[in-house]
């Protein structure tokens, strides 16, 4: 006895198969550290070429590693800020190939999100 299955399986239209483009590599890292002033962030490159930014107040830290953070497998990018006695900070990562459009977004968005007190 053969059964007919009631669903045929996946369909799909033509167009949802398209193939689509997606950013890679990792740009240009200037998106991420123009996002700075030095009024209000300090700037430091250290001697392996990597770009260290942090909050005159200390809270807020950035760093770009081009050839890989040491000690982690490809981590390019660290951005953390720090929390308070009563909520707790957040640190992101991405690693060394991950598109600047994407970091620098998600540092602004940390930046829009900052006031002064």
């Amino acid at each position: 006895m053969t059964v007919v299955p009631l669903d045929p399986g996946f369909s799909t239209a033509v167009e949802a198969l398209r193939l689509r483009e997606w950013q890679l590599g990792p740009g240009q890292p200037t998106l991420v550290t123009d996002q700075f002033s030095g009024e209000d962030f300090h700037l430091i490159v250290d001697d392996r070429a990597d770009v260290h930014v942090s909050s005159k107040d200390g809270r807020f830290y950035l760093g770009w590693f081009p050839n890989g953070r040491p000690g982690t497998d490809g981590e390019g990018w660290t951005i953390a800020v720090t929390g308070t006695s009563k909520v707790r900070g957040y640190r992101l990562s991405f690693d060394t190939e991950t598109p600047t459009d994407i970091v620098a977004a998600a540092v602004a968005r940390v930046l829009e999100t900052s006031r002064h007190v």
